[in-house]
């Protein structure tokens, strides 16, 4: 959202730094999602960001894109959120390329993607206050091509969810 996430910060003594924002409601939505190579455990990172609420046709278009990465095929794992649940009705049907499993209900520390949107929001975009949608989906961007280029991050956040890779 174009409000900020306020966090605790630093500043010198006696100089209480102040946000200055007012109501704002425009936003925008995300899928992310982590991919790890089954030999060699490579690990990447990718998403789409849209100034929408996702639907399950935005998610089975993303898996239909992640798709093109991937010759073989894949394993999803996703939570149980109702766009993935009726997106996968339909990625069973039209592709025998993706297995779908679940995570189990009312579990997002078991799922590491969460991990993603939490260091955007509350790491790399903390105390940010955008002028608008567009810098905001900049901010995003910026943010989530920096994690796709840190592997350790990555690790990390299996190893916050208590995944063995």
């Amino acid at each position: 959202m174009l409000q900020p996430t306020v966090r605790r910060t630093w500043s010198p003594k006696g100089q209480t730094p102040v946000h200055y924002s007012w109501d704002r409601r425009d936003r925008l939505s995300g899928l992310s999602a982590i991919s790890v190579s089954p030999g060699r455990h490579r690990m990447n990172l990718y998403f789409i960001i849209q100034d929408s609420n996702v639907h399950a046709g935005d998610f089975e278009g993303f898996v239909w894109q992640l798709l093109s990465h991937f010759a073989k095929g894949m394993i999803l794992v996703v939570d149980r959120w109702m766009v993935h649940r009726s997106a996968a009705k339909k990625l069973r049907f039209r592709s025998g390329r993706v297995d779908v499993e679940w995570l189990p209900a009312y579990a997002p520390d078991l799922n590491p993607v969460e991990e993603v949107w939490n260091h955007s929001k509350y790491a790399d975009l903390a105390n940010f206050i955008p002028e608008d949608v567009n810098e905001l989906y900049e901010a995003v961007a910026v943010s989530l091509r920096n994690q796709r280029g840190q592997k350790k991050l990555l690790r990390s956040f299996f190893r916050h969810a208590q995944l063995r890779i």
